[in-house]
């Protein structure tokens, strides 16, 4: 699957393509996700810790700041695994106002 991401983070817009890229399987997308949560030291957004996977997905791109997204290797995978994981081909990610568009 094709699919066209864009962030915005920090006031700067990064777009990624995952084409010529082996599309991620959804177990392998969430867990990327994870891991990168994880390292990142992410916090969900809701006090009541309950967190939904385009919470995840904001908060990771959120935390990674345009400094991981400056890389194209991190950024592809980021784009390959939110999109895998939410299963949209296309998708915005704006860090700055914490929304996820489909």
């Amino acid at each position: 699957m094709r699919s066209e991401v864009n962030v915005i983070v920090e006031g700067q817009e990064f777009s990624f393509s995952t084409e010529g890229r082996e599309p991620l399987a959804n177990d392998e997308a969430r867990k990327w996700l994870d891991e990168q949560f994880a390292a990142l030291e992410c916090e969900p957004l809701r006090a009541s810790g309950k967190l939904l996977l385009a919470d995840k997905v904001v908060v990771i791109a959120r935390e990674a700041g345009s400094k991981h997204f400056a890389d194209a290797a991190w950024g592809a995978a980021f784009a390959a695994a939110a999109s895998a994981a939410l299963g949209k081909k296309l998708l915005q990610v704006d860090a700055d106002t914490l929304s996820v568009t489909y």
